[in-house]
């Protein structure tokens, strides 16, 4: 995919609020000084009074943003996956979820490819701290224009959404014609022989090895799951049905993921053989982005190599 344009789902994001703001009066964004690397600069920019700086303080402006959902507004609230997630996880949890608020949290920075920043900021755990959360909705688009749409599919799903982006510019594959249904996959190619289901910035790479694998004679179906939850479990126990083998891919912890997510889905329902490419329950580390993806296995040609490896088995 050397040749199509490459976005980062940040700008996405800010994209996104903007053009919903314009539409939307109820909207508005909180942030925890990150304006500029979250993108929600674009949307303060065009409505400066709809946006709030809450200072390095992620539980209070979680807080605050509950207070704002119970006035009948909808707050998007954004920081490092890290810092959203990690130093937030109460008032989201007793404030947010508890009473299911309409807030919405758009976390940026997610996974090893934040590079250089290291593992203190390489938030690989935060689908694992979402989806236990009940009645929590976790989603992770695959590029800049899922990443667009997913703020309005977001805005209007009844109840709390964790969105997670990226800082890593990576291909653009959908068009304008595309839309977000939350709990919906999304099938990009069809196969018979080993289904592969990835999420985030890990679709355009699981599409590649699609390719790879359909060039040798392999029938791969390749799945891009941006709503983890709620899962399409419907879609998931399809390709196990029909593939008998499946490869989960996903820039966070094999441990609470999309791996695990799918793995439970089918656990009840139709058992098959999972193998699960992601972060092998370590940290990250620090780095150019494109090298730990490769040092973590999260490139197309890992992801081929494990669909070969599961076939011949």
């Amino acid at each position: 995919m050397s040749d199509v344009k490459k976005i980062a789902t940040r700008d996405g994001y800010g994209a996104g609020l903007k053009a919903l703001g314009e539409e939307a009066p109820d909207v508005v964004v909180l942030d925890a000084d990150l304006a500029g690397t979250t993108r929600t600069a674009v949307f303060r920019k065009a409505f400066p009074d709809r946006h709030f700086n809450c200072g390095i303080a992620e539980g209070n402006m979680v807080s605050v943003a509950a207070g704002l959902a119970t006035m009948g507004l909808v707050p998007f609230v954004s920081s490092f996956a890290m810092f959203a997630t990690g130093r937030a996880f109460e008032q989201i949890r007793n404030s947010v979820g508890y009473p299911h608020l309409n807030v919405k949290i758009g976390a940026s920075h997610g996974g090893v490819s934040v590079g250089e920043d290291g593992a203190s900021h390489q938030c690989c755990e935060d689908f694992a701290v979402m989806r236990v959360i009940p009645g929590m909705a976790v989603l992770c688009p695959s590029d800049e224009v899922e990443a667009r749409k997913m703020v309005r599919a977001a805005y209007e799903w009844n109840g709390p959404v964790y969105m997670r982006f990226g800082r890593y510019a990576t291909p653009v594959y959908h068009d304008e014609s595309f839309s977000v249904r939350i709990g919906k996959g999304e099938l990009l190619q069809d196969g018979r022989d080993i289904a592969i289901i990835a999420t985030g910035i890990m679709v355009p790479e699981a599409m590649e090895a699609g390719k790879a694998l359909a060039a040798a004679g392999i029938g791969a179906r390749v799945i891009n799951m941006a709503s983890i939850k709620p899962l399409d479990e419907e879609m998931v126990i399809r390709a196990a049905r029909e593939c008998g083998r499946i490869v989960t891919v996903e820039e966070h912890s094999v441990i609470g993921g999309l791996g695990e997510a799918v793995c439970s889905a089918l656990a009840e329902s139709c058992p098959v053989p999972v193998r699960r490419v992601g972060i092998q329950d370590e940290f990250g580390r620090s780095g150019p982005a494109a090298e730990l993806l490769r040092f973590y296995g999260l490139t197309a040609e890992n992801i081929a190599a494990q669909a070969r490896d599961m076939l011949g088995r």
